[in-house]
């Protein structure tokens, strides 16, 4: 197995995908931020414990409506997906489940979802209810978290979460003997006894 794991970054445009990813990956952030009007990615390592490490590659999605159509070749050989939305502006709420329908269209029938209410630094001006985010995401099996990429707020946490839950998954069919193509869970470990044994006096 190599390479690392595909997420994708999934919402309606300024929600704030491209600051999350920005915040998580280099921990910058850009409140002028312009909306996306392409997909790309970043990667980054996480470290999930007990010597298990793995990457994952952040795919940074446009939201707008013009660019919808090219938004779902993004979703092939995904492992996982952070649907975000706007905690100011309910309608981007509203508009997860429209995410949701088209990941289980297109993309990997067993990906592992997680919610993002992001912008949750603005809290005079919240719109959404929060017991209603709670219920839809206990419905479509998945976990939610408030974000906020200015201050950087349950982004470590929510990333930390969707790589756990890919890992168990994966593993869990791995142990049937149904290999996932693509994905690179690295024991610390075993690969440092590895490199150990290739040490020579050269």
């Amino acid at each position: 197995m190599s390479g690392p794991i595909k997420i994708v970054m999934l919402g309606e445009g300024r929600v704030g995908k491209t600051c999350l990813t920005l915040k998580y990956c280099k921990n910058e952030f850009n409140g002028e931020q312009q909306s996306s009007v392409d997909a790309t990615f970043f990667e980054k390592s996480i470290d999930l414990g007990g010597g298990k490490n793995i990457t994952l590659a952040i795919w940074d999605t446009a939201g707008q409506e013009i660019f919808h159509a090219l938004t779902t070749v993004y979703y092939r050989d995904a492992y996982g997906a952070v649907l975000v939305y706007d905690v100011t502006y309910k309608e981007s709420f509203l508009k997860v489940e429209k995410w949701v329908e088209e990941l289980r269209s297109f993309g990997t029938k067993d990906i592992c979802i997680v919610v993002a209410g992001n912008k949750s630094d603005l809290k005079n001006q919240i719109q959404i209810d929060k017991n209603e985010v709670e219920e839809y995401c206990k419905k479509i099996g998945a976990k939610h978290f408030f974000t906020s990429a200015k201050s950087g707020g349950g982004i470590n946490e929510m990333f930390l979460s969707l790589a756990e839950s890919i890992s168990i998954k994966v593993q869990a069919q791995q142990s049937k003997g149904k290999k996932k193509k693509g994905l690179q869970i690295k024991d610390v470990k075993d690969t440092k006894k590895s490199n150990q044994k290739n040490e020579g006096c050269c």
